[in-house]
């Protein structure tokens, strides 16, 4: 894969219509919207340096404002053209790559989900301490006796 550079004018010129416009908020308030441009930047320094969101540099937005338009962008099928008018056919290996990423993540997360969901707190215990002991330990020559205990 190469190194990852931001992009210039003329393509930016090029995918600027690809990317559907967000509107400002109604209310006044919150912060404003992150520059398209600069989140585009972001989105496409991950997917080609196949780092975390949370590791990206901080030139850019903050990484969840670019995962949250990566998300919509992706599932909207803009992130492939945009990719595809960037590098061409080496755009939609670069996207197929994500969706392997998303898949890798969606399927450990449903496995913890299903494993916590369906197990309850009984199966995280494991079977040898599931059931309560009834006679006593051995008594060990390594126990710790305090020196504030009475003997009884």
């Amino acid at each position: 894969m190469n190194l990852h550079r931001d992009i210039n004018d003329e393509e930016w010129q090029r995918v600027a219509p690809l990317l559907p416009e967000l509107r400002p908020r109604s209310e006044l308030r919150g912060r404003p919207l992150a520059n398209t441009r600069s989140v585009l930047n972001g989105v496409l320094w991950v997917m080609y340096s196949g780092a975390t969101w949370s590791a990206m540099p901080r030139k850019y937005p903050s990484y969840q404002t670019c995962h949250r338009r990566f998300k919509a962008w992706y599932e909207s099928g803009v992130l492939k053209r945009v990719t595809e008018q960037l590098v061409g056919a080496a755009g939609e290996e670069l996207c197929n790559l994500m969706e392997a990423r998303m898949r890798t993540h969606a399927r450990a997360e449903r496995k913890a989900a299903s494993a916590a969901k369906g197990s309850g707190q009984a199966a995280a215990v494991p079977p040898l301490y599931s059931q309560p002991i009834t006679k006593p330990l051995p008594s060990s020559p390594f126990m710790y006796v305090s020196p504030f205990k009475q003997a009884a």
